[in-house]
């Protein structure tokens, strides 16, 4: 029989226990063959050495969770002591282990954790403290914006950056912005809905709405750049696909010398008129060997939606090749018949 004794001392021990104790009786629940008393702000075990151990590693995961975030919800302590289902199904999957590693890019409302989750997702992360500029390049599901966001709210927590500020061409996706309701901002409102989804996860409500009265979270469509130099702030310009050469040139030369700057795009979702090119294929080629820039390509497998998106991402990719194929093949055959065409004559 093994006893310890562990201090809540520096964390809200109403934050630890839960109201009317139901943290705490979770946490009985998970170890039921130990036998945990609470007094006070100290929690003691008693058990089996490698059960007290195993219940003392999380409990202190718990704590400094608390200590870094001040909250957490009931459902994430569950997750932390692995008590609850995640993406694997037995509790083993990355929240079980939120405080562990150095990728937690910001506590979120209700204890919820926001983290890069992908191999190219933490590429992302890694190559922004390096870069002043990155292109984060891949298909619909790869969480390139909302891993953009999360860098940008962390650093405007870090105060490495005085504002935020998020941007997107409104191009129409089959659809004409003349025929929505509203003035000028309810239209374009929902084109930039991914950002405003994405912000409500990372920032509480008051404060969110405090930083955009205040501008120090600043929406805006990228007509509204023109003219302006971006300095102290995380500038992210996402759909950047339906930029068209000269509007993306234009963002690339508002930034400012002490500013960062992620452009996002997805190269098969192009809303661009048929006469016009995305820009954001020529900003990739000619600005790849640029010390400071950074390119990032994120591909099917780094796709964090449900499990069917990277299932269709396949299905396209594959019909886009094969479409590909034909095409080539019709035009061998035109230059093979004009060849014939030719010798005949």
């Amino acid at each position: 029989m093994t006893e310890s004794i562990i201090n809540l001392e520096t964390v809200n021990p109403i934050e630890f226990f839960g109201v009317n104790n139901s943290k705490f009786d979770i946490l009985k629940k998970k170890f039921s063959n130990l036998k945990i008393l609470s007094r006070g702000t100290q929690i003691k075990l008693a058990g089996k050495p490698e059960e007290v151990e195993a219940a003392r590693e999380k409990i202190d995961l718990i704590i400094k969770y608390l200590e870094r975030n001040g909250h957490l919800s009931e459902n994430y302590f569950a997750q932390i002591l692995g008590d609850s289902e995640d993406e694997n199904g037995d509790g083993s999957g990355e929240n079980a282990n939120i405080i562990d590693g150095n990728d937690v890019l910001v506590f979120g409302p209700n204890g919820k954790v926001i983290r890069a989750k992908t191999a190219n997702q933490k590429k992302m992360v890694a190559v922004s403290e390096k870069n002043d500029i990155i292109f984060a390049i891949g298909p619909a599901g790869t969480g390139k914006t909302y891993t953009a966001v999360a860098l940008a709210v962390r650093a405007l927590k870090n105060k490495a950056v005085k504002k935020i500020i998020l941007t997107r061409p409104a191009v129409e996706a089959g659809e004409s912005l003349g025929f929505l309701p509203g003035d000028l901002k309810e239209k374009i409102d929902p084109y930039l809905r991914p950002l405003y989804d994405a912000l409500d996860d990372m920032i509480p409500a008051d404060k969110l709405n405090y930083f955009m009265a205040n501008r120090i979270i600043e929406i805006a469509p990228l007509a509204y750049m023109r003219g302006r130099t971006l300095d102290n702030a995380f500038i992210i310009l996402d759909e950047a696909q339906n930029t068209t050469d000269l509007q993306l040139k234009m963002f690339l030369t508002r930034i400012g010398p002490s500013a960062k700057a992620i452009i996002t795009g997805d190269m098969s979702q192009v809303d661009l008129p048929k006469n016009q090119k995305s820009g954001l294929i020529k900003a990739t080629r000619i600005l790849k060997n640029i010390q400071g820039i950074a390119h990032i390509e994120l591909t099917g497998s780094d796709v964090v939606r449900h499990r069917l998106v990277r299932e269709v991402i396949k299905a396209y990719d594959k019909d886009q090749a094969r479409e590909e194929e034909l095409e080539e093949q019709r035009k061998e055959r035109r230059m093979n018949a004009v060849a014939e065409a030719v010798k005949a004559d």
